[in-house]
């Protein structure tokens, strides 16, 4: 009997990770979930917990003492997803973003001592800042990261790119472009208008709503990086995950209007002092040839799952 592999997620009880360790019990994988619940949920990972092959444990990684009880489990994968997120909790909040370097330390130090097949690291289209070329390439590109949370995921990728370098440990870096979908903190653009609209309360929008975004929705997003559990093409790369479809967030309001059918206004608040740029569309090209995959589910289709969740709720 092959012995199954074990995968630790940290931030396993948010967004992206919740739905990524469902995924990974789907095809095989013990998983083990480490999240502090800043932002993550216990609900969020109902599907999983009834589970024998997944393990929840509650735990910061900036602090290396809630990392101990990891040592005695065998450790072949390590996505290393817990982060401080949100644009307004991470303007407001600095500090604690800067906090976020030591777990990216702690969390390497781990995959280095357990020896892990491939170390995937969550990295952000932040890092790209204000960018004068489109679409945003991942080696042609520069960065022009100046805000601490974009900063902080550049050094990431810095420090992932050494380990490699001084100690062989295999990486995948994801920049991740604007994923949605349901379990979204409703800090987030599209969870955050659908919930307004829903209530048929005013939507509200920074500046005049002309910025544009690519959104994934959050199934095409795992089947790209679970991919890269098995993909040599992705080994020692960063891969963009994104779509590059574009909409100005002022369409973004309509559309959600129309599919919630709701007496919502729009209302445009002072444009924010930093933080959102005015354009993001990535190049989709290692997406397609590294991963063999893009993005399959539909904007409509995707917005009108995520109002049916919100709804829900």
């Amino acid at each position: 009997m092959t012995k199954k592999l074990t995968v630790l997620v940290t931030g396993g009880a948010g967004f992206i990770g919740s739905h990524l360790c469902e995924k990974l019990l789907q095809l095989g994988y013990k998983v083990i979930a480490l999240d502090n619940f800043q932002t993550g949920r216990t609900e969020n990972l109902i599907k999983c917990t009834s589970n024998k092959d997944f393990l929840l444990i509650k735990g910061n990684v900036n602090h290396q003492n809630y990392l101990r009880p990891l040592i005695r489990f065998p450790i072949d994968y390590i996505y290393h997803y817990a982060a401080c997120v949100g644009v307004q909790r991470t303007l407001s909040q600095p500090l604690e973003v800067l906090d976020d370097i030591d777990g990216i330390k702690n969390i390497l130090d781990l995959a280095r001592e357990k020896q892990v097949k491939r170390f995937f690291y969550s990295s952000s289209s932040e890092v790209y800042g204000e960018s004068v070329s489109f679409p945003q390439n991942e080696n042609s590109t520069p960065l022009n990261s100046k805000l601490p949370y974009a900063a902080v995921k550049n050094l990431g990728e810095i420090y992932i790119r050494t380990f490699q370098k001084e100690y062989g440990l295999p990486y995948t870096i994801f920049r991740f472009f604007n994923t949605y979908g349901p379990r979204q903190s409703k800090e987030f653009v599209i969870s955050k208008f659908i919930t307004q609209s829903l209530a048929d309360l005013p939507i509200t929008i920074y500046g005049d709503g002309s910025q544009t975004r690519s959104f994934i929705n959050i199934r095409d997003n795992i089947t790209a990086t679970t991919r890269a559990l098995n993909s040599k093409g992705s080994l020692n790369t960063t891969i963009n995950i994104g779509n590059p479809k574009e909409i100005t967030i002022l369409n973004l309001a309509r559309e959600i209007i129309t599919l919630t059918k709701s007496k919502s206004s729009i209302t445009h608040l002072p444009k924010l002092p930093e933080g959102d740029m005015p354009r993001r569309i990535p190049d989709i090209h290692l997406m397609k040839t590294a991963l063999n995959t893009i993005p399959q589910v539909s904007f409509k289709q995707g917005l009108s799952e995520t109002i049916k969740y919100l709804k829900n709720e």
